[in-house]
């Protein structure tokens, strides 16, 4: 993430509104979550409050932004209870040795992270290097270069993924992928419309709240019964070898 300091959270005020999405994300990954988590990239703590509800042993955040940092801390400070928690006002790359060396990690989470990369294989190889075999990366980006837009621009994205692209550059940095699939296909028509179409440069908390209250419960079910052939974003969870 080190490409990625100057961004500021634009989405992250409005998507901490979407708590069902989140929690949707999570239970997507909690089968394959180990005990010792390192969240890359966890702005305000929304989803690190998530992760701590699931009393892992221990539990490593880390946020470059400085007044996210700040708020961060404020959140999850009042939450952490005898998790071990460390946070760490930096970029992944800077502190992935004394992360490895201190907590010895078994789980990676990159919740909207990997995008704001400018360089994500070097990325992906730092998480494979701090990561002991069998420890797993979670991630959670984008998808569709189509749909890329002026929102993804506003908010500094790089890129949105194809599935192939995400796995491939998973592969070559020593991962078997476990999970791979589209995520939120309902999402597909409204994200066109408004960042492609209409060219519009925010996402308001209102509208956020209303999707994550209306539809993703029911894109839940149904994604949960057939897996999309696309989706808004990508879901993959791989093993180190």
């Amino acid at each position: 993430m080190s490409d990625s300091v100057g961004y500021v959270g634009k989405d992250l005020e409005a998507m901490s509104f979407a708590v069902n999405y989140h929690r949707w994300i999570l239970s997507s990954f909690a089968p394959y979550l180990g005990t010792r988590v390192v969240e890359v990239g966890a702005g305000t703590g929304s989803f690190s409050e998530m992760l701590l509800e699931r009393k892992p042993q221990s539990l490593s955040l880390v946020e470059p932004s400085p007044s996210m940092f700040e708020q961060l801390s404020r959140q999850v400070q009042q939450s952490h209870g005898s998790v071990d928690l460390q946070l760490y006002n930096e970029t992944f790359d800077r502190v992935a040795a004394q992360i490895r060396s201190r907590q010895q990690p078994d789980s990676i989470v990159y919740v909207n992270v990997l995008e704001h990369t400018a360089d994500d294989e070097s990325e992906i190889r730092v998480i494979s290097e701090t990561l002991g075999p069998g420890g797993r990366v979670f991630i959670f980006v984008p998808a569709l270069s189509w749909l890329y837009g002026s929102f993804d621009r506003e908010i500094n994205h790089y890129r949105r993924y194809s599935r192939h692209d995400l796995e491939r550059k998973c592969q070559a940095a020593g991962f078997r992928v476990l999970v791979s699939r589209y995520f939120d296909l309902p999402g597909v028509l409204p994200w066109w419309l408004k960042y492609r179409m209409l060219q519009s440069r925010k996402m308001e908390p209102g509208a956020v709240r209303f999707y994550d209250r209306a539809v993703v419960p029911i894109a839940k079910r149904l994604e949960a019964l057939v897996s999309p052939p696309l989706g808004k974003n990508i879901l993959l969870v791989a093993e180190k070898l």
